[in-house]
């Protein structure tokens, strides 16, 4: 896609702003194209000169110096937790030259895979990834001052109000509020357990979207809204990825490793038993939050692409309250109206 003339001449501007400054090799620019961005704001472009190729993101201009993408990717990559490398950045402009990372995004990179030993070996290297990020100190993170926000139970309870809101009333036309009372009830019982736990830093959306592959390097992208929040919460963003399905084997052969693989005093969760109890409290708060989530974008956009992945997250869903029987009321609740709609 072509970006439009007024979008490219500003871009062609601050990027020989770049070659002048000497952050990028001093060539002539070729052609830019529109990329598919994300659901926020910020745009993207993919730039080709002679010998490379950059990607900039256009961001909200921000006076003060101080840009949330910026500042998360300069923190991580202290840690070496690999992300994008800025290039060059005139934050008063929301411009920001990153490196190219092509194409391949983790999901793409799996179609690719053969074996489910293979499989299994990829998201051991990606799980090792996700333990770095959560194994920095509390006490860094609290120095940065970045990381102000958390998954407390307010905020947890937003997201199931947020799902029932958009999934119960717009998408199955539920017009019952005692429904809508009884599942925000029963997910209640749900974030205040999840809530009491402790803390690691997040990256808040560990899907296999968020995850790109270059010359044999996974990168986190898509971090700028990290924030505090329970261990499980990343885990479950992986292995319960709406968007691509592990056998129930891999799953527990990953949770497992990542479980012996965190010290103890990280999670101060106790017995895997306990973990894989709060895993399933966690699976079901941040997949209904995802079907909130795809049934938000089809109301608010008409987008069909994302309505299979309610259907995909329900059966997730599903099969992670027949686990327990805790879950019954919450199961009935859900289901019967589901099947019915």
């Amino acid at each position: 896609m072509k970006p439009e003339l007024s979008e490219l001449l500003f871009i062609e501007d601050l990027f020989s702003r770049s070659m002048e400054n000497k952050n990028v090799l001093p060539e002539e620019l070729g052609h830019v194209e529109r990329l598919t961005g994300d659901a926020s704001t910020r745009r993207y472009y993919r730039l080709f000169t002679l010998s490379n190729s950059y990607v900039v993101c256009i961001d909200n201009p921000t006076e003060t110096g101080e840009n949330t993408f910026v500042k998360t990717q300069e923190f991580l990559q202290k840690y070496n937790i690999r992300v994008p490398r800025i290039l060059d950045r005139i934050v008063n402009k929301g411009y920001i030259l990153e490196e190219d990372l092509g194409d391949t995004t983790l999901l793409k990179y799996l179609a690719d895979i053969s074996t489910r030993k293979d499989e299994l070996e990829v998201y051991k290297q990606i799980i090792d990834m996700m333990i770095d990020l959560h194994l920095i100190s509390k006490e860094d993170i609290d120095k940065s001052k970045k990381f102000q926000l958390a998954f407390n139970q307010e905020k947890l309870d937003e997201e199931i109000k947020f799902s029932t809101n958009y999934f119960l009333k717009k998408f199955l036309k539920i017009e019952d509020d005692d429904v809508c009372s009884i599942v925000e009830g029963e997910f209640k019982k749900i974030t205040s357990r999840l809530s009491q736990q402790k803390r690691v830093l997040t990256h808040r959306d560990f899907h296999s979207r968020n995850i790109m592959v270059k010359d044999s390097e996974f990168i986190l992208i898509d971090f700028q809204d990290a924030r505090m929040g329970i261990p499980q919460y990343d885990l479950v963003s992986l292995i319960e990825d709406c968007y691509y399905e592990l056998s129930s084997d891999s799953r527990e052969k990953l949770i497992e490793y990542y479980y012996k693989k965190l010290p103890a005093e990280i999670h101060e969760q106790g017995s895997f038993e306990n973990f894989k109890s709060l895993y399933r409290d966690m699976a079901l708060q941040r997949v209904f939050k995802a079907i909130g989530s795809f049934s938000y974008i089809y109301d608010t956009r008409r987008d069909v692409r994302y309505v299979k992945y309610i259907g995909f997250a329900m059966e997730k869903l599903k099969c992670i309250l027949m686990q327990d029987n805790k879950y019954e009321t919450l199961k009935k609740t859900l289901f019967g109206y589901y099947y019915e709609s």
